[in-house]
Formats: structure tokens, C-alpha cells, sequence
């Protein structure tokens, strides 16, 4: 079977997903993930945009082996020597350019003319290759272009030292067949395209990034540029989960492989999952909660007569183990800290001691701690140092005949704030009282609970959109009582604020 390249762009594209902004240290801890989930390329940011992105490319570079690591740039000097300068010391670097190539963008975007384009292009490519092997050149919303004028961009970006063409549907725009017959068009149209990797990106405006990746696979692309979960600017991007199992379940139609172990998916989502806040759709492909439940009482039948009669995979074909109980007070950091290498996740001894101490402060709490607990217990260990604000106290009376009233502690680096406040209802009052401690006021848009694992004694976990100013923050907090989780899901998206602003 042909071999096809997963090209992750998880850490720059899905970062770009409103409020799923992560940390230097949340980027790395990312990146060895998509390491250990065996993907052929990682795009670790877009280095020239901001100093933390620079310092994450640089971080990955230096401490990730395996995969090619990836810095994306405009076709303009400053982003390429940024771009270079923070991949320089990866095992394998790559840097990818882009220009726009539609009629719409040159001229209302880049305000220059095709031949304009064109040269920029090529200058970028060549000024990469002189400092890398493996370049990386995108025309931008390629899919609205003039297959003319593309053909003939990829080919003289090849000519230039291009390594990798991919072909971006940057506005979710095509559709499969559309698509399919577009990949064939410009392979048949780009004489020396045997001399690059032919590469896709695919938006999900419409639903059909997946679908799109696969036509085009069908047509000869060779690298597939995906997303943990599917997330990325807008609908989102085609997800890796998605793409990857596909191949692996229709072989008699999809005749390809890929390098990924697809034994690592689930702990990669749930990992993306807890570091950015975004809770995992329940019908969700692969990954989602009901992806291997089964209600109706024909499917229950045949699944226990036998699982293929429902299910085209199985839970293990993805690393979904039964969330079993691994764990209790009396478990030892030796095996503590082993589970959770099994799991993917791995802590500093500093970051270990803290989530074993909260480890047991939970199994004094609850009888069976699952594999789900751990990773709420592990999340704020990894590395997010959000915390501008931290809740050490609270206290809440509520019912049927009193008035909601909560109280709050909050330390800051500097000092302790203290408040109180009703509302109408135990998480809306302590909310107002977090409020009137520090000063500043969000508009809750979602908010949203549920239980990790089953029982009475199961942690919860509130994930909450808040609007302070112009932006949109995503907070979590989990905890076996509601209203401590959901106010330090609040605490938790005003810390993202507050990291943003810095």
C-alpha cells in the first residue's frame, strides 16, 4: 500500500480556533504527544507572529525528535528568518511558505498582480532551500484560483527547491468530486510535479474536509494536513482521527497507509481536549462519547452476539480502553506516575508531586478513580501557568427559602482578595462574587457540565465561554462539587484573559 504523510497542524491552524490559544509549555507537551502518535510532520506555529509562538517553535525544535518539525511564514524576508531561526536546531526542519493565489485575494488582499505573486513566491522557496531540505510552499485559497496561473505557480516553486506542494481549500469551499478532478487537473497540468510531494488542507465550512482529503488522495496527493479533533480556524479543519481511520478501515477502497498508531488517538484527543478547554463532541467520530455506546436494544443484541454486526472498529483500534478502576488511596506515586506514562501524559517530579497530592486528596474522596479522573487531574499540571488568579477559598448557602450567597478567597501574586455576593443561584452568586473581587466583569455565554466518570462520587466538569471586552475565553474546572468546578472554570477563562493581554 501507497504511504500517505500526516502533516499535523494542531499546534498552529488549531490553535487558531477562537480561545484555543495555548501556553509555551502546553505546545510542547502537544507536540511529544504527536511525536508518540507517530505523525510525519508537526506545524508548530507561526513564529514571527508573536514571541511566544517563536519561543514554542524554538522549544519544540529543540526537544521533539521524529517527526519534521515545522514553521509556517509568509513569502516575505521577516517571516522566514523568524521562521528559521526558531526550527534551526530540530532534527528535521521544515519550513513552509505561502502566498495567495486567487484572483479575489491578490487583488483585494495582496493588492499585487499575478506575475508579482508569482515572484515572490519563488523567492521565498529559494532563500528557505538554501537553509533547509525540506520546503514547503501553499498557495493560498488555491481552490479559487486560476488553474492556469496555479499550475504554472507550483511548477516554478518547484523549480525553485519546493519540496512539498499543498494545495489549500482555505474557505471550506469544494466539495469531493470537484475536488478529486481539481488534484488530478493540476498533476496532469504541473510537468516536474514528480519532483515534489503533493500536499492538501482542508477546510470544514462545509462540512467535507475529511471527504475532500480523500478525494484528493484518490487523485495523488501524498500528504494530508489534519487536526486533533478536527479544530482550526472557523468550521474547523479535517481531523486526524477522521482521515486516519478511514484508511484504516476501507483498505478495499482506500489502498494507503499512514505512520500514525492509531492506538494513541484517543489519549492525543483527550490530551488536546483538557489543554485548550474544549470539551470532545459526545457524537463525536472515533473519539466522542457515543462513538461505541450502544441504546437501541437491536444494535445490544448484535453487538453481544457480535461486535462487527454495529461496530466497523474497535474501542482498542483507537485506544479507547474500557475506563477501568487503575487506582485507589493506597496506590504508590511509583505506580501513579506509571499509569499516567501509560496514558501519554508525562510530569516533571515538581508537576508529579502536585498531581499526586491531588490524586490522593480525590481517592479520600471517591472509592474508584478511573483513567478519565486522571487526566482532569493532570490537566492544570502540564504546564498551562494561568495562574494570575487562584481560588484558595469559598464557601456557599443556598436553598429554597435563602438567598444565594457565596463567598470567595482569591490570591493573587501580590496579595489576597476577599468578597461575597448573592445572585440567582449558588454558581451565579459565586460568580458575582469572583466578580466584585478582582475587578473585572464577563458576560457568561455557555455554560456547560458533566460528569468524567460514572457514580455518585464521579468528578464534574463545567466548561464555560465567557466575553470580556472583544474576546472570547474558554475556561474548565472539574471538581466533585459543581459549584467549585464552575467557578474555577470561570477563574480558569479569566486567567486566559489575562495571559492573553500580557
Amino acid at each position: 500500500m501507497e504511504r500517505i504523510y500526516i502533516f499535523d497542524t494542531t499546534l498552529r491552524d488549531g490553535e487558531q480556533s477562537p480561545g484555543a490559544s495555548m501556553s509555551i509549555e502546553q505546545k510542547y507537551e502537544m507536540a511529544v504527544q504527536l511525536a508518540r502518535l507517530g505523525v510525519d510532520a508537526i506545524e508548530a506555529g507561526f513564529p514571527v507572529s508573536s514571541p511566544r509562538q517563536f519561543e514554542a517553535c524554538r522549544m519544540i525544535a529543540r526537544k521533539v525528535t521524529g517527526p519534521a518539525i515545522t514553521a509556517l511564514a509568509r513569502s516575505v524576508e521577516k517571516d522566514l528568518e523568524a521562521a528559521y531561526e526558531s526550527i534551526k536546531e530540530a532534527e528535521r526542519k521544515r519550513i513552509h511558505t505561502f502566498i495567495a493565489s486567487s484572483p479575489i485575494h491578490m487583488k483585494h488582499k495582496l493588492k499585487k498582480d499575478p506575475e508579482a505573486v508569482l515572484e515572490m513566491a519563488c523567492q521565498a522557496v529559494r532563500w528557505a532551500r538554501q537553509r533547509v531540505e525540506e520546503v514547503e510552499f501553499s498557495p493560498e485559497d488555491a481552490t479559487r484560483s486560476e488553474l492556469s496561473f496555479l499550475c504554472r505557480l507550483v511548477e516554478k516553486t518547484i523549480e525553485a527547491g519546493a519540496t512539498v506542494i499543498n494545495i489549500p481549500d482555505t474557505v471550506g469551499y469544494a466539495v469531493p468530486e470537484e475536488f478529486g478532478a481539481f488534484i488530478l487537473k493540476l498533476m496532469e497540468g504541473v510537468p516536474n510535479i514528480d519532483k515534489a510531494v503533493l500536499s492538501v488542507h482542508c477546510h470544514n465550512d462545509l462540512g467535507l474536509a475529511v471527504a475532500n482529503s480523500v478525494a484528493a488522495v484518490k487523485n495523488g496527493a501524498r500528504q494530508v494536513e489534519v487536526t486533533v479533533n478536527g479544530i482550526g480556524e472557523r468550521a474547523g479543519n479535517a481531523s486526524l482521527e477522521e482521515f486516519v481511520m478511514a484508511l484504516n478501515v476501507r483498505h478495499d477502497l482506500l489502498p494507503y497507509t499512514t505512520g500514525v498508531d492509531t492506538r494513541q488517538i484517543y489519549h492525543s484527543s483527550r490530551l488536546l481536549s483538557n489543554i485548550i478547554g474544549f470539551p470532545i463532541p459526545r457524537n463525536k467520530p472515533i473519539v466522542g462519547e457515543n462513538a461505541f455506546a450502544h441504546e437501541s436494544g437491536i444494535h445490544q443484541d448484535g453487538v453481544i452476539k457480535h461486535r462487527a454486526t454495529y461496530e466497523i472498529m474497535t474501542p482498542e483500534d483507537v485506544g479507547r480502553d474500557a475506563s477501568t478502576l487503575v487506582l485507589g488511596r493506597h496506590s504508590g506515586k511509583h505506580g501513579f506516575r506509571r499509569r499516567l506514562e501509560e496514558l501519554g501524559l508525562i510530569l516533571s517530579d515538581e508537576n508529579l508531586d502536585a498531581a499526586y497530592q491531588h490524586f490522593l486528596d480525590l481517592a479520600d474522596r471517591k472509592k474508584e478513580v478511573y483513567d478519565d479522573d486522571l487526566y482532569v487531574i493532570v490537566r492544570d499540571q502540564i504546564g498551562e501557568h494561568l495562574d494570575t488568579y487562584e481560588l484558595t477559598y469559598f464557601n456557599f448557602q443556598s436553598g429554597n427559602m435563602a438567598v444565594p450567597t457565596a463567598t470567595v478567597r482569591i490570591k493573587t501574586e501580590d496579595r489576597i482578595l476577599e468578597e461575597a455576593a448573592t445572585g440567582d443561584g449558588p454558581v451565579d452568586a459565586m460568580i458575582n462574587a469572583i466578580d466584585r473581587a478582582i475587578g473585572i466583569s464577563a458576560k457568561l455565554l455557555e455554560y456547560n457540565v458533566h460528569a468524567i466518570t460514572p457514580g455518585r462520587q464521579a468528578i464534574g466538569e463545567v466548561s464555560v465561554t465567557v466575553q470580556i471586552k472583544e474576546g472570547r475565553y474558554i475556561g474548565r474546572g472539574a471538581s466533585t462539587d459543581i459549584v467549585e468546578a464552575s467557578a474555577r472554570a470561570y477563574l480558569n477563562a479569566v486567567n486566559r484573559f489575562k495571559t492573553a493581554a500580557k
